[in-house]
């Protein structure tokens, strides 16, 4: 009998999915203010997104974020060099 309690719990323990407690409003304030701070907002969301400790949802809301900034940089890089690129015709016609 008490073998069977055991295969029981255990089963119970596979098939539940497991959810992590989620991130309160005071976590959330805190990570605001600190993302207000130059430089260190940086940093820090490099670390929330690649921290094995950090909750989950909390890291994939980071790395979705650096995504869009990386994309984001790269078309406003892409803007800049056609500005440039068209400047420097115009200049060279004069």
């Amino acid at each position: 009998m008490e073998d069977y309690q055991n295969y029981e719990q255990k089963l119970n323990m596979e098939t539940k999915p497991q959810y992590e407690e989620p991130i309160s409003v005071k976590e959330w304030i805190i990570t605001m203010l600190l993302l207000m701070i130059p430089i260190v907002n940086l940093v820090l969301m490099f670390v929330w997104a690649f921290s094995s400790e950090e909750k989950k949802s909390k890291s994939n809301y980071f790395k979705a974020s650096l995504i869009i900034a990386a994309v984001l940089l790269a078309l406003y890089f892409l803007v800049f060099i056609v500005i440039i690129g068209a400047a420097i015709v115009v200049g060279t016609q004069s």
